[in-house]
């Protein structure tokens, strides 16, 4: 794979990691606080790091990819 490709996958990772340790912290301030729902902000989150993962995918599987096209997700 491309080095550069490579290396911006490697941040995408790493935010990742961030927004799923972030989200955690939310969620345990919330049913700290005695709180018996999903906080909104824990919830967006949750769905900015599934993009990354998505986004992580395909970088991943243009790395297997013989012919160079990516299928989608």
């Amino acid at each position: 794979m491309d080095a550069e490709i490579d290396a911006i996958r490697e941040r995408l990772e790493a935010v990742s990691e961030d927004l799923a340790d972030l989200a955690l912290e939310r969620l345990r301030a919330a049913v700290d606080a005695g709180g018996t729902e999903v906080p909104d902000d824990e919830k967006r989150l949750t769905r900015a790091r599934r993009a990354l993962e998505k986004a992580i995918h395909i970088l991943r599987e243009a790395e297997h990819s013989t012919d160079g096209e990516v299928d989608e997700v």
